[in-house]
């Protein structure tokens, strides 16, 4: 994978890059919304595109359970089982797999796992989830890794790094002996583990960066740490990941986390949060978060945001929206959805301005001021 580095802020590690996937351009600072089962929940494709979105994620450990390998690769992948056009990242389950703490065994060779629809018992390998994920027909492909909660003690967290990097050896050399089934190249990123340890991490690093991958994330993140720790574990990161790779961040965050990120060189993010929040009646605005179901906004006729462009807010009021959540109506996660999506994918692109103008501290700074303002 080839990446063009657009624009460098001079006094942070913020960059703004492009690369080209298969199913298109990819511009960051570029945040992919979730879509483990094939959807992003609410949304149909029109809807992402007509908010700018550049790339979704689908998860390997949800799409084998269901709808199941068969029926992706009779419908010729998942890009026309779902009908998305752009560039799709698909993880690797190693999170579910993490997240499943009683229905799995992990050992040298893969992971045992329960599904969590019925009790089944099912395998994964390295070499698996490769295969899985050439059946899928993603753009980017994760490989298996080991992640564990933090704060970890460091021989739990050495031990998961040193079998994440046993994987990641065993996924490298399957994705090269082994081809696309659909006619495009697919390429494939290394998962950086290490716990909140910064020697681990590095030697993590040193390790990935020897197998040579088209990119790299960081993982194992925002799984209980502080802040301030997981800042200081990307810092780590960023500084020692090679400049010439795309560096995505698994699994983070709020705007805030997502800012602080750019500024130490991330490229890409995932996170359920602007999804799972708008499902939930959480409104992201210019001036921090809004609950809609709260009474306050009974009788408002504002918009969600009176910056914003998005057709939720140029069509609907908060009393409405309010409304159709306290009256469990569907459209309302709809259109909670839609905003929120759309509040991440222009907080970004605006991010990527204020890095080409020279001008991202500035940038940030305005903004962290009015979300942080409470209005």
């Amino acid at each position: 994978m080839k990446i063009k580095i657009d624009a460098q802020d001079s006094q942070t590690g913020a960059r703004a890059t492009t690369f080209k996937t298969a199913h298109g351009l990819i511009k960051t600072p570029v945040f992919i919304p979730v879509g483990s089962l094939g959807t992003v929940k609410t949304l149909s494709p029109d809807d992402l595109k007509k908010i700018h979105v550049q790339i979704i994620l689908g998860n390997t450990y949800h799409l084998y359970l269901k709808p199941g390998m068969d029926v992706l690769y009779n419908a010729g992948g998942l890009h026309r089982f779902i009908g998305w056009d752009k560039p799709i990242l698909t993880d690797s389950g190693g999170f579910q797999v993490y997240s499943l703490t009683d229905l799995r065994k992990v050992t040298k060779d893969g992971v045992w796992f329960k599904s969590h629809w019925d009790g089944s018992k099912h395998f994964f390998s390295p070499e698996k989830v490769v295969d899985l994920q050439r059946q899928i027909g993603s753009d980017i492909v994760m490989v298996l890794d080991y992640c564990i909660a933090n704060p970890s003690n460091k021989i739990d967290a050495n031990r998961a790094s040193q079998l994440t990097i046993e994987w990641a050896r065993k996924s490298r050399d399957h994705f090269l002996e082994t081809n696309s089934l659909y006619g495009f190249n697919q390429y494939q990123f290394g998962i950086v583990q290490g716990g909140i340890y910064s020697d681990l991490r590095y030697k993590n690093m040193e390790n990935l960066l020897e197998i040579h991958f088209d990119g790299y994330a960081i993982g194992g993140l925002a799984v209980g740490e502080s802040h301030k720790v997981r800042n200081e574990i990307i810092k780590v990161c960023t500084q020692y990941l090679a400049q010439d790779r795309i560096r995505y961040l698994m699994g983070v965050g709020t705007p805030p986390d997502v800012l602080d990120a750019v500024e130490k060189g991330v490229d890409m993010f995932d996170c359920v949060i602007p999804t799972r929040n708008a499902r939930n009646g959480t409104i992201f605005t210019q001036y921090g978060k809004l609950v809609i179901r709260n009474s306050t906004y009974r009788n408002d006729d504002n918009p969600v945001d009176d910056q914003c462009e998005c057709y939720t807010c140029r069509n609907f009021s908060r009393a409405y929206i309010r409304h159709l959540f306290n009256v469990n109506e569907v459209l309302g996660l709809r259109l909670a959805t839609i905003h929120n999506l759309y509040f991440y994918m222009n907080l970004l692109s605006k991010t990527r301005d204020a890095i080409i103008k020279s001008k991202f501290t500035e940038w940030k700074n305005n903004f962290l001021y009015l979300y942080q303002s409470e209005k």
